[in-house]
């Protein structure tokens, strides 16, 4: 694996985007000693919602894991913003993953590892965190996936 987190996002093809500026009275993320907390980040894509609906009826697994992880590479993208380098990065702590969801389904965990799976080939050692995995009725702009995540920074 290579060592940087930079490098290991230029081998998976991933180019950060601008941190997205917050859409209402909040902050995008709080710093806090050695603690990093971003605000909930949405499957956004070149600017744009790029999965909408709910899991189990419009949005298929696939696509829900593929929100999963644009909802993580924007997590990323608030954690360069708040930090300047990645590196700074001691541990990723905890992921809270809401999938909006059908009364029906039941598989918002394997939603949530886009994301984890996505992070912890980013991060490494690093990247290997507490989870919880959450079906609600519905959330901002109709986004299919929301999350929020808490860092310790070294």
């Amino acid at each position: 694996m290579t060592d940087s987190i930079e490098a290991r996002l230029s081998e998976a093809g991933i180019s950060l985007p601008n941190a997205a500026a917050p859409a209402a009275n909040y902050v995008s993320f709080v710093r806090y000693g050695n603690i990093l907390q971003t605000s909930g980040q949405l499957p956004m894509d070149a600017g744009k919602l790029a999965v909408t609906g709910k899991l189990g009826e419009a949005v298929s697994l696939e696509e829900g894991q593929r929100a999963a992880k644009l909802c993580a590479v924007n997590i990323l993208a608030q954690a360069k913003a708040a930090l300047g380098d990645l590196e700074t990065i001691g541990r990723l702590l905890k992921l809270t993953v809401f999938v909006a969801s059908a009364p029906s389904f039941t598989e918002q965990h394997k939603v949530a590892n886009g994301a984890s799976d996505f992070l912890v080939q980013i991060l490494g050692e690093k990247g290997k965190h507490s989870r919880s995995a959450v079906g609600v009725p519905a959330l901002p702009l109709d986004a299919a996936v929301e999350i929020e995540a808490v860092f310790e920074v070294a």
